[in-house]
């Protein structure tokens, strides 16, 4: 859960991969909006089936949403991205 205003900025930046389980929802409360929010992430992305996640994407390498899965965002890689009937929406 994010919490803050609309006008809060939270970087998150990890040296590892990023993987959100199935099913799994990232939450926004307080006005913290999903444009504010930045992953940046040395390794891959996973975004498992059914599974909702909000903010900017920055992969590294393979950014991989699973079916069913949705983001609320944008997402940038520097190799790979992969949709498997995947929802974007930009925020």
């Amino acid at each position: 859960i994010f919490q803050g205003s609309s006008s809060d900025v939270f970087i998150i930046q990890m040296t590892g991969s990023l993987t959100q389980d199935a099913g799994t929802r990232v939450e926004l409360s307080g006005g913290a909006v999903a444009e504010n929010i930045f992953w940046q992430v040395a390794g891959s992305v996973q975004v498992a089936a059914g599974a909702n996640i909000k903010g900017i994407l920055l992969g590294k390498t393979h950014v991989l949403f699973e079916k069913e899965s949705s983001l609320n965002g944008r997402v940038l890689s520097q190799t790979a991205c992969t949709l498997q009937r995947a929802t974007i929406t930009q925020p």
